[in-house]
């Protein structure tokens, strides 16, 4: 069977991020998706309005039933939703050394809805961090992470609280023509990669990229080999993304 990724995230009703986003990515990367749901969400392509978590000995139950069952080479997290599940996943991961592990540190959805306190979960945050083989934060929660401003500070901040690699995505900053991405590993810059910025917003990218990566992990890819690809891989499919609403968010065409 192929190598699976076993992902820690939320479901999105709207399926354009969350666990469809997630089960989309990793199938196009040539893994396969198995699944601990951590919250159901009421949303839609546009908004969060509310969510609800799924409890920590729900969450391990599930994870449990499928490591003895399917060929795990991966875990990926994005909503986690509360302090309990991000504790749970992180003693799920010290159980699990061997695994690689894909933290996307989602706070808010990019509507702005809340996915969880953010005060409350930046601080429980800092447990996953030293267990993550590579940290996926755009600029905004790269700064909520360590209350840095400059982002080349809140990059060292990251690897003095333990991070091993991380990939800062430029897409929130105000570069008018271009989203720089930087890829950094034992707090050496290993890679800067840039693409055009396309028009709009986008419901489910962050989600899409790290699920990739993680996908290309499991199947034995270096890291700065998976990021490539899984960088090439998003910018097409958000190229022909499809917009719900006029003016909205639109949804990466992962298929």
């Amino acid at each position: 069977m192929r190598p699976t990724v076993l992902c820690f995230s939320g479901l999105d009703p709207s399926g354009g991020a969350g666990l469809q986003a997630d089960i989309e990515a990793i199938g196009q990367s040539g893994a396969h998706a198995a699944i601990a749901c951590t919250a159901l969400t009421v949303q839609n392509s546009q908004q969060v309005y509310s969510f609800e978590a799924t409890s920590r000995e729900l969450l391990l139950a599930q994870a449990h039933a499928v490591v003895g069952d399917l060929p795990i080479r991966c875990v990926k997290s994005g909503m986690l939703g509360t302090t309990e599940n991000i504790a749970a996943l992180a003693e799920f991961l010290r159980e699990h050394p061997e695994y690689h592990y894909v933290l996307d540190p989602v706070l808010v959805a990019n509507s702005g809805g809340s996915l969880g306190d953010q005060a409350t979960l930046v601080k429980a945050f800092a447990e996953l961090i030293p267990l993550a083989t590579v940290l996926t934060p755009n600029t905004v929660e790269l700064r909520a992470l360590t209350g840095e401003e400059d982002i080349s500070k809140a990059t060292a901040q990251l690897f003095a609280m333990g991070a091993q690699a991380v990939l800062v995505k430029g897409g929130h900053e105000n570069t008018p023509d271009y989203i720089q991405n930087s890829l950094y590993v034992q707090g050496e810059l290993v890679s800067e990669t840039r693409c055009p910025r396309l028009d709009g917003e986008y419901h489910g990218s962050g989600c899409s990229l790290a699920s990739f990566i993680a996908g290309r992990l499991a199947l034995g890819d270096e890291l700065k080999t998976a990021v490539h690809h899984a960088e090439t891989w998003l910018f097409g499919v958000l190229k022909i993304a499809e917009s719900p609403v006029v003016g909205g968010q639109k949804i990466p065409k992962r298929f």
